[in-house]
């Protein structure tokens, strides 16, 4: 499936916009919340984020793709699974909130070994805060971060963290695309 940014845009509106009073993760107050889980977690949504994600990242794939758990969980899937039906090889990780107190202990999951390249991906981007802090996370377990791609950037200061972080970022849609402008 080709991706269609102009569906994908209609699909947000469709399932994952709302409007009213919200706290978010970054413990901002904001007039509207983005639920990109009711996106990610529906076939055609699922698709149209993947075919996206991987339109972005363009011929070179790297060795894996993931991100903060649970979130990019979705995400993950569908690029990975999209990227084999077109015959690519691309692997998953998930990184825990916290590592497991049993087994092995890691806070990274997945078929990925130190050394590798990856790109996290991320649903919202606010601050970037989970992102950053998977980016963190995986270059602790030894993976080579060369890239952050998101759903949707609220503009509220994400581009800038993963600049500092020294991290390229691109995000599928911004919430100018909504005809919200950033506070």
């Amino acid at each position: 499936m080709k991706y269609d940014r102009s569906r994908l845009i209609e699909l947000v509106r469709e399932s994952a916009l709302q409007f009213g009073d919200f706290t978010l993760a970054s413990g901002k107050k904001a007039t509207y919340y983005l639920d990109c889980r009711k996106l990610t977690l529906s076939s055609e949504g699922a698709v149209q984020v993947a075919a996206g994600m991987l339109e972005v990242i363009g011929d070179e794939l790297p060795d894996a793709v993931g991100g903060m758990a649970i979130g990019a969980d979705p995400i993950t899937g569908a690029i990975v699974t999209l990227a084999g039906m077109k015959g690519q090889s691309l692997k998953g990780f998930i990184v825990r909130k916290e590592a497991k107190t049993h087994g092995t202990g890691r806070s990274v999951e997945g078929p990925v070994q130190p050394g590798e390249k990856v790109v996290v991906v991320e649903d919202v981007v606010t601050t970037g805060g989970s992102s950053v802090q998977a980016i963190e996370r995986v270059r602790e377990y030894g993976l080579e971060v060369i890239g952050v791609i998101g759903i949707i950037d609220r503009l509220a200061g994400g581009a800038e963290n993963f600049s500092a972080a020294g991290v390229p970022y691109q995000s599928l849609l911004t919430i100018e695309d909504f005809g919200i402008t950033p506070t």
